[in-house]
C-alpha cells in the first residue's frame, strides 16, 4: 500500500504540473482563449460521450451548482491562469500562485464556513504569501511582466477559492465523474463563445499546437484529475492538499528543461519558504485529526485543509 500511495502521489504531482507546461507550450502558437477553446472542445466532446453512456440523474439544483463551478473554477480560474502565462509570467510562478488555494481555503474562507483555524495555520498563510512574494520578485527581476500583471493569476486563484467555497456550502450529490463532464461541457461553450466573440478563435496550422491540446486533455485533465481521485481515496484530502505544494518546483524543473526558463535564487528561496508553510500546516493537521478524517477532539468537523479539495475539481 505504501508503494501504491507513493506512486499515486508522485504521478499526481507530475500530471498536475503538466497543466502549466501545456499552457506554456500552447500559448507559443496562439492566444490563451483560443487554446482553452480547443482544449475544452475536445474535452467537451469526450464529456458528452461519457454523459450519454452513463445517463446520470442530476437534480436542477446540482446542475446549477455544476454550471457555476464551471464558471468559477474553469472559466475564471483557467482563463486568468492561462492569460498570465500568455503574457509572460513563467509557468513555475503561476503554479506557485495557484498552489496557495488550499491554504487560502483553510485560513481565510474557513472562518466564513464555520471551520476552526489554528494559530499555526495563520502563520502558514503568512509564510506562504511571503514565499509567493519571493518568487514574484524573482520573476520581476528577470523582466517577466509588470507587477500589476501578477494580479491576473491571483484573480484566477480567487475564482477557484470562490468555487470551492460554493461547492462546500451547497454540497451537490453529483458524482465526481459526472460533475467533471458537465463542467467540461459548460466550459467548452464559454471558452468557444468568448474566443469567437473576441475574434480570437483560429485554426492554427502548426502541429505543435494540437500536440499541446492533446497534452492538456489527456495529461492535465485525464491524468491530473484521475490521479487526484485516486489519491483522495488512498490518502484523504489533507494529504492531497499538501501534494499541491510540490507542483510549483516540479513545474519549474519541467519549464527549465523544456523551455529554458531560469530558476533564480529568490525563486528557490520562495519555494523553501512555501515548503516550511506546508510543514506547519501538516503538523497542525496531524495533531488534531487523521488524514481527511474528523478531529480527535472538539467539534465534529474537519479543519480547513482536511476538507479543502472536494470542490476544486479542475486541473490545469
Amino acid at each position: 500500500m505504501a508503494t501504491k500511495t507513493l506512486a499515486a502521489g508522485t504521478g499526481f504531482v507530475v500530471f498536475w504540473s503538466c497543466g502549466f507546461i501545456g499552457a506554456r507550450w500552447g500559448t507559443q502558437y496562439t492566444n490563451a482563449f483560443d487554446l482553452l477553446a480547443w482544449r475544452f472542445m475536445l474535452a467537451g466532446a469526450i464529456a458528452a460521450l461519457v454523459l450519454a453512456y452513463r445517463r446520470p440523474r442530476i437534480s436542477r439544483r446540482d446542475l446549477v451548482t455544476q454550471v457555476w463551478m464551471a464558471v468559477l473554477t474553469q472559466f475564471v480560474y483557467l482563463g486568468l491562469i492561462f492569460t498570465g502565462i500568455d503574457h509572460g509570467i513563467t509557468a513555475g510562478a503561476t503554479a506557485l500562485i495557484g498552489s496557495l488555494q488550499p491554504l487560502l481555503i483553510a485560513t481565510v474562507a474557513g472562518p466564513l464556513l464555520g471551520e476552526r483555524v489554528s494559530r499555526r495555520q495563520w502563520i502558514g498563510l503568512v509564510l506562504g504569501l511571503a514565499g509567493v512574494g519571493l518568487v514574484v520578485a524573482d520573476d520581476l527581476g528577470a523582466g517577466h511582466g509588470s507587477p500589476l500583471l501578477f494580479l491576473v493569476p491571483i484573480g484566477g486563484l480567487l475564482g477557484l477559492v470562490a468555487g470551492t467555497c460554493m461547492e462546500r456550502q451547497r454540497k451537490p450529490s453529483t458524482s465526481s465523474l459526472d460533475a467533471l463532464a458537465v463542467q467540461s461541457l459548460v466550459s467548452a461553450v464559454l471558452f468557444t463563445a468568448l474566443a469567437t466573440a473576441t475574434n480570437r478563435l483560429t485554426v492554427p496550422e502548426q502541429p505543435g499546437f494540437y500536440g499541446a491540446v492533446v497534452w492538456l486533455v489527456l495529461l492535465a485533465t485525464g491524468g491530473g484529475w484521475g490521479l487526484y481521485l485516486v489519491n483522495l481515496k488512498l490518502s484523504g484530502a489533507t494529504r492531497i492538499s499538501s501534494l499541491l505544494y510540490l507542483v510549483p518546483p516540479t513545474t519549474m524543473v519541467f519549464a527549465f528543461l523544456l523551455f529554458h526558463e531560469t530558476i533564480g535564487v529568490l525563486a528557490v528561496g520562495g519555494m523553501l519558504v512555501c515548503g516550511l508553510a506546508v510543514v506547519l500546516i501538516r503538523v497542525g493537521e496531524q495533531v488534531r485529526c487523521g488524514d481527511g478524517g474528523p478531529p480527535v477532539a472538539g467539534p465534529a468537523r474537519s479543519t480547513g485543509l482536511a476538507r479543502v479539495h472536494r470542490g476544486a475539481t479542475s486541473s490545469e
